[in-house]
């Protein structure tokens, strides 16, 4: 056999050459956003892998470590995943891939952003003044009135 002075590196597909953080940060972000959810209503486990470029195994050992993920079982046991699903796997993925959550730290955090999401704001009702509130207090036991006179 001959040696030469060309590195394994180099047959390497240019994704797994040497990049720096940055740019591979870049590359990943740009996989993430460019994903367009077909407007379907389910999808099967091999399409929602095709979307996410994820192995079905990886979607199958996520289910069992995330609770937001719960794709529905058809009549013959497949997976069908909701659109509410599939945007979960990407969320999942940017975590576990990009941000580098580790999969406990990716739950704990999808947790929490789940109770904030949950948390009602309040509605932008113009403050009343006491007066005001008299005035409607006043028309509406004038209406009480003329309703009960009618009875």
């Amino acid at each position: 056999m001959l040696e030469t002075a060309v590195g394994k590196r180099d047959f390497l597909p240019a994704a797994q050459t040497r990049m720096s953080p940055r740019i591979r940060s870049a590359a990943r972000n740009a996989k993430t956003a460019e994903v367009l959810i077909p407007e379907k209503l389910y999808f099967r486990i091999g399409e929602v892998a095709r979307l996410c470029r994820l192995p079905a195994y990886v979607l199958r050992f996520w289910e069992s470590e995330f609770s937001q993920l719960k794709p529905i079982k058809s009549s013959t046991g497949q997976r069908m995943y909701r659109r509410k699903d599939v945007e979960s796997v990407l969320r999942i993925k940017q975590l576990l891939y990009e941000e580098g959550f580790t999969i406990p730290g990716a739950r704990q955090y999808l947790k929490a952003e789940g109770k904030s999401e949950k948390k009602q704001t309040p509605l932008p009702f113009p403050a009343r003044s006491a007066s005001d509130l008299q005035y409607v207090r006043q028309g509406l036991r004038e209406i009480l009135t003329l309703l009960s006179a009618s009875h």
